[in-house]
């Protein structure tokens, strides 16, 4: 990704009308969402869904709403909710076409909210944040940013206005708390 100022002037000509800075802008983030997106390997996920159509999936979901986004780690913020609303809707398509019976399994790496080796359907992680999100927003947000933003402890507390020490909690509390519901019975 460009520097962040780069960036933050690319997103300020986009919001201007510069359509040559709106594709600047997908330019200078391709390569970080794709990488985001690879996270999930479709061979032991068990899906079709490759990085690229998730990454300009996302796209076609942010590239109207420029106008919001901030700055950079605002951006991967916003990406992060559209790539989750991606594979979201991916698997619950799957699941309903096969009637629930063969959803998409993804395996989250080691900076995910469940433990090496652990699979965790995709239907069942949107839920379970759908769900972490009614009893704490930031919890859900702060997984969101770390596992499909792909932000670091430091990154997620400016995004969300908050120390370091409240983000370390938070992912602490909601990875035990996704474990839980996400942990075969």
């Amino acid at each position: 990704m460009k520097p962040t100022t780069e960036f933050t002037q690319l997103l300020a000509q986009a919001r201007s009308g510069d359509s040559a800075a709106h594709a600047a802008v997908f330019s200078a983030v391709y390569d970080e969402l794709r990488q985001l997106a690879g996270r999930i390997d479709p061979r032991r996920a068990g899906h079709t869904l490759q990085p690229t159509a998730i990454v300009h999936e996302a796209w076609i979901k942010l590239s109207p709403k420029l106008d919001g986004v901030s700055g950079r780690l605002h951006f991967l913020a916003v990406a992060s909710m559209a790539m989750r609303q991606v594979l979201a809707d991916y698997a619950r398509t799957r699941g309903r076409d096969k009637r629930g019976g063969d959803w998409s399994a993804v395996t989250l790496d080691e900076s995910s909210a469940v433990d090496h080796g652990t699979s965790a359907d995709l239907v069942a992680l949107h839920e379970c944040l759908e769900q972490l999100a009614t009893l704490n927003a930031r919890h859900a947000r702060v997984v969101e940013l770390r596992v499909l933003g792909g932000l670091t402890i430091d990154e997620t507390a400016d995004v969300l206005g908050v120390s370091h020490s409240t983000v370390e909690s938070d992912w602490s509390m909601a990875r035990a708390w996704l474990l839980r519901r996400l942990s075969p019975a």
